[in-house]
């Protein structure tokens, strides 16, 4: 069974006071708005503290780009925090030729990515 085209299944779980937000698909013009609309809902719920699990993203347009910056300047507002980890090779080769990665948190993966809020 396949997930159909232009879909991105989001999963949750929580880690104490940090959610941990799993991607999988790809995040493109017709999926970013509702990736984008699930991470927003976390955040109105009061959730300041996200991680983006990307191990599952395929592929990153700039529609997901723009997902990523609005998260982070939300977050920023709330005093909060947003990384972003476990990215693949190809997604990670667009986040540095755009410079994301110099806007973004990135960690390898989810423990390094935890520690991050540890050592605030």
């Amino acid at each position: 069974m396949s997930t159909s085209e232009g879909m991105v299944e989001v999963s949750e779980e929580r880690k104490g006071e940090i959610l941990i937000l799993k991607f999988k698909g790809r995040l493109d013009a017709v999926s970013a708005p509702s990736a984008e609309k699930k991470v927003f809902e976390a955040i109105n719920e009061g959730q300041s503290k996200l991680i983006l699990d990307f191990a599952g993203v395929t592929y990153l347009s700039s529609a997901g780009m723009r997902m990523l910056l609005s998260t982070t300047k939300k977050l920023k507002t709330l005093s909060g925090k947003l990384v972003v980890c476990s990215i693949a090779t190809n997604v990670m080769d667009v986040l540095k030729m755009s410079g994301f990665d110099h806007v973004l948190d990135l960690a390898k993966d989810q423990d390094e990515a935890l520690r991050k809020f540890t050592s605030v």
